[in-house]
């Protein structure tokens, strides 16, 4: 059978990206996508918080989102994956075909870990905000299994679709979502449904919530430490 979204991932231009390595050749990756407004090198610093000893040589690839206008924020440009077109959170709050858009570019790069010599098995999406909302859609309809799919104070896009876009390779892909309890942008309550809905779905998700805002906190990097080196020690 054809993968036709592998396939138009290849034909998609790469985003430009940050790289960390914590060592030579590596042979598993993080794909980590940055909030709205930030760019690739907002996250650059985590990787010296993680302690991933025990593991093979991990690339980290922090790529930066396009430029576009985000209606909410006045129409100004902004590194954004995607507008922005309601200050609400009811469906068709992003603009849908960004969201499929950013999906293509993250497939693109996931193809090209893939060219690199990493399997999709040993690669983790990871995202904050709005790029945690697009890890979660990308992941869920990824046609390979994934390591795991980090989504940090965020929620599930176009839930509505998910049934039928949801595939099955990713159907008990490991999930770690965190949140805010203070947090003032997305709604801690919004992040946790979006939760126990994927775990009513049958999804293996963790669940946390710390006292902090629209951020994150020292004690939510060890637990995601501690998930990520369990997630890809799993996978040799």
């Amino acid at each position: 059978m054809i993968d036709l979204a592998h396939t138009a991932a290849a034909d998609t231009p790469l985003l430009p990206a940050v790289e960390r390595t914590t060592g030579e050749s590596p042979e598993c990756a993080i794909v980590w996508l940055h909030g709205l407004g930030a760019d690739g090198h907002d996250f650059e610093p985590i990787v010296d918080e993680f302690d991933f000893d025990q593991l093979p040589a991990v690339r980290f690839v922090f790529p930066h989102a396009p430029m576009r206008a985000v209606t909410i924020n006045g129409g100004f440009v902004m590194r954004a994956w995607y507008d922005i077109v309601s200050p609400d959170f009811a469906p068709g709050r992003e603009e849908g075909e960004h969201v499929r858009e950013s999906t293509r570019q993250v497939e693109a790069l996931l193809a090209r870990e893939n060219s690199r010599g990493i399997p999709d098995e040993r690669i983790v999406l990871a995202g904050f905000s709005q790029g945690g909302v697009i890890a979660l859609h990308c992941g869920l309809r990824h046609s390979r299994r994934l390591a795991g799919i980090l989504a940090l104070s965020c929620y599930l896009p176009q839930a509505d679709t998910l049934a039928d876009e949801a595939q099955a390779a990713n159907g008990d892909v490991p999930i770690f979502m965190a949140h805010g309890r203070a947090d003032p942008v997305i709604p801690y309550d919004l992040g946790k449904q979006s939760a126990k809905l994927l775990q009513a779905r049958g999804y293996p998700l963790q669940w946390r919530g710390y006292a902090t805002a629209h951020s994150v906190c020292l004690e939510e990097l060890e637990d995601i430490g501690g998930w990520l080196n369990q997630v890809l020690a799993a996978t040799f």
